[in-house]
């Protein structure tokens, strides 16, 4: 849906204009700037008070803590799944499914995103004997209030769990094309990298592809470059989620860079689960990709996990990775470009977000 715009004279100057208008600074920039959110997990995304109260209403134990955020300590990707899959079990009905998914769009659309498209883990639910049809139908309800209450437009990707393989794989396929709806619109390869290469899934992922669904996968974030290049050649995705280690391997990065192959950076977790910690340090892997025209969209991952918001995700970008107003411009419009929206709708968006964005750009002050 199509948000009012902030008129900007094409062609003024930049000192004209600002003469009549309120400086803004680049916090406020920020804030205010439309957003997509296309890397962003929904069992990840459940605040820890949340998670501690779905716990303890459906009897599922969680390791003490005797503040809610302490939850969310961890220090490897390893520990970090441990917890997302304790977490994941404490979601059990409808009712669950539509509190943090309710939740999760509140507080995306708090950071200024209008557009979402998130993963969620089918597996981990149904390992627990939850239904499909009780999550989505949760998920879908949430969905559809979030829309109506907070002018916020979400789809949904279920992730393939790679650590099962691709015969769960498949099945899992088959299931999300058995409840199919418009909002399920692709599928994503996720969950621990190593030693777990995209190529197995070819077959899958090319049923998805044949079926209408739309294809991503986390790749390159713990594991090596060349499951990036799996990912684009073997599963044909058409972005790819994190991709960091894509800075190893020059001629991939060539070839990711003319092909103009979406990567969807995650700050605050790339500085947890990736080899690159220091998001200040100048060869920082995001650093070095947008140093080397890769297409780059940011977002927030698992934000409460990581004590952040897609808003904070954009403040890293600038302060610590420097990127700048002109680059969140290219990211935001990147995303729009490298979303699952229909063709309309993206020529729509990105002509009124453009306009939209220059205007608040006009507006940021000199310092």
């Amino acid at each position: 849906m199509a948000r009012p715009t902030v008129p900007c004279p094409r062609n003024a100057n930049l000192e004209n204009w600002l003469a009549g208008r309120r400086s803004v600074n680049l916090r406020e920039f920020i804030r205010k700037v439309p957003k997509t959110e296309l890397h962003l997990h929904l069992e990840g995304s459940i605040h820890p008070q949340t998670a501690l109260d779905l716990a303890r209403k459906n009897g599922v134990h969680l390791p003490p803590v005797d503040d809610a955020k302490d939850l969310y300590r961890f220090k490897s990707l390893e520990d970090f799944l441990v917890i997302y899959s304790a977490v994941s079990a404490s979601v059990v009905d409808v009712d669950d499914f539509r509190r943090i998914t309710y939740e999760m769009l509140e507080r995306c659309a708090r950071s200024g995103a209008r557009y979402v498209e998130f993963f969620f883990s089918p597996h981990a639910h149904l390992d627990c004997g939850v239904s499909y049809e009780t999550q989505l139908k949760g998920i879908l309800t949430a969905m559809q209030d979030a829309e109506k209450d907070l002018r916020i437009v979400s789809r949904i990707v279920p992730g393939i769990n790679r650590e099962r393989g691709p015969v769960a794989g498949q099945e899992m396929v088959e299931l999300i094309l058995a409840h199919r709806t418009d909002e399920v619109i692709g599928i994503g390869l996720d969950f621990n990298e190593a030693p777990f290469p995209p190529e197995p899934f070819a077959d899958v992922f090319a049923y998805a592809r044949k079926s209408g669904l739309h294809v991503t996968a986390h790749a390159g974030e713990t594991g090596p470059a060349a499951y990036i290049k799996g990912s684009l050649d073997a599963l044909k995705v058409e972005r790819i989620d994190h991709g960091y280690n894509v800075v190893n391997d020059l001629q991939l990065m060539q070839r990711c860079k003319d092909e103009g192959v979406l990567f969807t950076v995650c700050p605050s977790t790339a500085a947890v689960t990736s080899a690159w910690h220091d998001l200040s340090a100048p060869d920082h892997a995001i650093r070095q990709m947008l140093d080397s025209g890769l297409t780059l969209s940011i977002h927030s991952d698992d934000p409460p996990m990581f004590f952040t918001d897609l808003e904070n995700e954009y403040v890293k970008a600038v302060e610590q990775l420097k990127f700048t107003p002109r680059d969140i411009r290219d990211a935001i419009l990147a995303g729009i470009e490298g979303s699952w929206l229909d063709a309309s709708t993206k020529r729509q968006w990105l002509q009124d977000w453009s306009e939209e964005i220059d205007g608040l750009m006009a507006e940021l002050s000199p310092n």
